[in-house]
């Protein structure tokens, strides 16, 4: 994967920004959460959730770490054990 954690985090941060500045939050993350779905690779997804995680959102910013836990489902599908 061409993209590291600190490049990633960067991009979410500042897509994060734009969005958690719109008047309500809950459509701000739910915004958020289907930009990451449908323009990211789930690739760059899966590594996002990996060093959230890992490392507790570090050097992530508030609204992406709330988004991202809150509505995991939506942007990262798990396989349900059976």
């Amino acid at each position: 994967m061409g993209m590291n954690a600190t490049q990633l985090i960067k991009m979410a941060n500042q897509i994060g920004a734009f969005f958690a500045s719109q008047p309500d939050p809950q459509q701000a993350r739910d915004d958020f959460a289907q930009h990451l779905k449908r323009q990211w690779d789930p690739q760059m997804r899966t590594a996002l959730y990996a060093h959230l995680d890992a490392s507790g959102g570090a050097e992530l910013s508030a609204f992406v770490v709330d988004a991202m836990q809150a509505l995991r489902e939506q942007v990262e599908p798990r396989a349900r054990p059976a």
